[in-house]
């Protein structure tokens, strides 16, 4: 099992990586990055489940399905945001016709 000092050093080690990279992104690349993101929370829900699954009592239970549907909320919301931000970049000027 993991040592809790070894984990707080990787969080904090992924945070810090995370923001740099995230920090250097150019505005035009953050709509695709967002899809990017929403595919690594889909992979949050995933694990979710499968510790779930594995809960023994209820309280751990308890916790796995709050972990699920917040990892859930949060991948749909990521992708409800790309949409209307891909929408900003529509045209609002009507199609021209083609006889």
């Amino acid at each position: 099992m993991m040592d809790g000092f070894l984990a707080l050093y990787i969080f904090m080690l992924a945070a810090f990586t995370g923001h740099e990279i995230i920090s250097r992104v150019p505005v035009i690349l953050h709509t695709p990055l967002m899809s990017g993101s929403n595919f690594v929370h889909g992979i949050v829900v995933v694990g979710a489940m499968v510790v779930l699954a594995q809960a023994d009592t209820t309280l751990l239970k308890v916790i796995g399905f709050i972990a699920v549907a917040l990892g859930a909320g949060n991948a749909a919301g990521g992708y409800v945001v790309t949409d209307r931000m891909l929408d900003m970049f529509k045209s609002s000027k009507p199609a021209a016709k083609k006889d």
